[in-house]
């Protein structure tokens, strides 16, 4: 029994060890709302400044009271109008600019809230007139604070394993019917309070999370407030109230030393476990997307028959090592559970992954596919070490069945009455597993157990990653999801020699890293003014690698020229050859160096 106690602590340190490595290298979630378009265009210039700016995104998107900042070519804020959803159009916001703005590059931050309760923050840049060098300070503020995300990101793992103990705690004791819950009394009692716990970080840290503040914010009213009218913000609240409310029934009950009927034990644990799942299912990816109520109906059952499985194997394991006798019905019947709970997990699981991904491509093409293979491959290892536990749980109940006996010949008497009827003997009570074969299912669930943790820690990944359909969507329309354009903007004086042959050439090298970049360039005449020419070359060369000439092959746009794709193979100091013609003579070519990073 010592040895089995030791290997309980071991997996429970990994698996803290496991979850808190994770959590120290995770990057802040994944928004699952992608940009998909904005008026004005990432990277282009127009002639005057527009009206309003316009985002429009994959999802229904909820604004914040500062989503828009707008920066001036110096990089101070401009004040702008109120951010607002178009009308009759709950993917798309739109600000108003000021009537009168300056020449040069502005750089648009934005941050919402999307459908499934997660922020999405970024930026984009256009110009008016022309394009001018502008560092995006904005960045950092749109990005939102690590330690809140940390933080958050935390509670939300907690309350995910606290739920899966919780409800399997739940569902074993109402299904199985061990002969004592006794051992499963601290641990369903922890498990709800980490669940109490880390349900109320939630609300607190909810408001710092979407503004992306710090979180000492957390203790403002304000933002508490606005919390409680937001739907993630009712969900934890109603997740507080069902605990609080079951916590109450279950220290009554037992104050009164009064349990339940059987009968009326295992509706009601089912009750409390739907409930319980719907604050889950209708704040996270299904609840935004295609097919809204089936994909809550589906995330709900997955969820309900994740716990049962995981929280049924911990629960198993404790009465394993805890409980001196383990009855034989208790594990065929934990057993069927098992079984029903993969089969419900097999069917919602194809069809989340399908809602998700949306096409093959995106199973190895995006983050959410891959990380969707990853959990595809520890299930696979997590089905073979359940597949050995029901093996042994099968020889345990054949080896405990009482072997067959023939009934006894009753002798009927020559004459005289017949002879009373022997009493029928009573059902003797299962017998228990033997002790040495336990052992081996003791370290079969173990492993069983310590591989299911690793899922469900996928599991939560995946629910903080943008779906494969989302990501694919919007780098189909050329969508920017987070972060600044680190672009280089080259400016190449130029003179021909000839009257009004004198200019400049503003190149746009972006994001100006290794691999695919897009150019644009814009040429300026001697009065500042945009000006048209016949012909613009622009290639670039690495003489330290003898590499190049490799020409971008830059096009006319009808005012500027660009490329929408040119790559840029390694590293290095690249020598930038432009060449300008502004008549049918008359041209010019400048060379200029441009710094390539990883």
């Amino acid at each position: 029994m010592r040895d089995g106690h030791r290997w309980v602590r071991r997996l429970t340190l990994l698996c803290a060890g496991l979850l808190l490595s994770l959590l120290g290298t995770a990057a802040p979630a994944s928004a699952h709302a992608a940009l998909r378009e904005t008026d004005p265009a990432d990277g282009t210039v127009l002639r005057t400044a527009p009206r309003y700016v316009t985002l429009t995104f994959t999802e229904s998107v909820g604004l914040l009271t500062d989503s828009f900042r707008l920066y001036d070519p110096d990089n101070r804020r401009v004040r702008t109008g109120p951010a607002s959803h178009a009308p009759g159009r709950s993917d798309t916001a739109r600000f108003s600019l000021p009537a009168k703005a300056a020449k040069g590059t502005y750089t648009v931050a934005w941050r919402v809230v999307s459908a499934d309760s997660h922020p999405v923050s970024g930026a984009f840049t256009f110009s008016v007139g022309n394009r001018t060098a502008t560092t995006p300070s904005a960045a950092p503020d749109a990005a939102g604070d690590p330690v809140t995300t940390a933080l958050y990101n935390i509670a939300r793992y907690l309350a995910y394993l606290a739920a899966a103990l919780l409800l399997g705690a739940a569902a074993f004791v109402a299904y199985c019917r061990p002969s004592t819950s006794a051992p499963l009394r601290a641990p369903a009692l922890a498990a709800t309070g980490t669940l109490l716990a880390a349900t109320a970080a939630l609300l607190l840290l909810r408001g710092p999370y979407e503004e992306g503040t710090s979180p000492s914010d957390a203790l403002s009213l304000s933002a508490l407030t606005h919390t409680l009218t937001t739907r993630p913000g009712e969900l934890l609240l109603a997740r507080t109230v069902l605990l609080l409310i079951a916590g109450t029934l279950a220290v009554l009950l037992r104050s009164r030393r009064q349990g339940l009927p059987r009968r009326v034990v295992l509706p009601a644990v089912a009750v409390f476990s739907v409930a319980l799942s719907l604050t889950w299912s209708a704040a996270e990816h299904a609840s935004a997307g295609i097919q809204v109520p089936l994909a809550i109906a589906s995330a709900t059952l997955h969820l309900l028959a994740m716990a049962a499985w995981l929280g049924g194997l911990a629960a198993l394991l404790r009465t394993l090592h805890r409980a001196s006798r383990v009855s034989a019905t208790v594990l065929v019947r934990f057993s069927r559970l098992a079984f029903a709970s993969v089969t419900v997990l097999v069917v919602t699981g194809v069809y989340q992954s399908w809602r998700g991904l949306g096409s093959w491509q995106a199973l190895t093409g995006t983050t959410y596919g891959r990380t969707l293979l990853a959990k595809l491959a520890v299930v696979t290892v997590l089905l073979l070490a359940a597949a050995c536990s029901r093996t042994w749980t099968t020889r345990l109940v054949r080896a405990a069945a009482p072997g067959a006996t023939a009934p006894a010949r009753v002798p009927e008497p020559a004459t005289g009455p017949p002879l009373p009827p022997e009493p029928e003997p009573e059902p003797s009570p299962p017998a228990p597993a033997p002790a040495a074969s336990l052992h081996l299912l003791r370290r079969s669930v173990l492993a069983e157990a310590a591989v299911g943790v690793v899922v469900l820690v996928l599991t939560t990944l995946l629910t903080s990653t943008v779906p494969g359909r989302a990501a694919t969507e919007a780098a189909t329309e050329g969508a920017v999801t987070s972060g600044v354009p680190a672009a280089s903007v080259i400016t190449v004086p130029f003179d021909v020699g000839a009257s009004g042959g004198r200019g400049t050439v503003q190149i746009t090298l972006d994001p100006g890293r290794v691999g695919r970049n897009s150019v644009q360039a814009v040429v300026y005449g001697p009065d500042g003014g945009l000006s048209a020419v016949p012909e613009l070359r622009i290639s670039l060369t690495l003489p330290a690698q003898r590499v190049g000439p490799l020409d971008t092959k830059v096009t006319d746009r009808g005012g500027y020229w660009a490329a929408d794709s040119f790559d840029l193979p390694m590293p290095g100091t690249w020598t930038m050859k432009v060449t300008v013609r502004v008549s049918e003579v008359d041209q010019v070519t400048v060379s200029r160096t441009v710094r390539v990073t990883r």
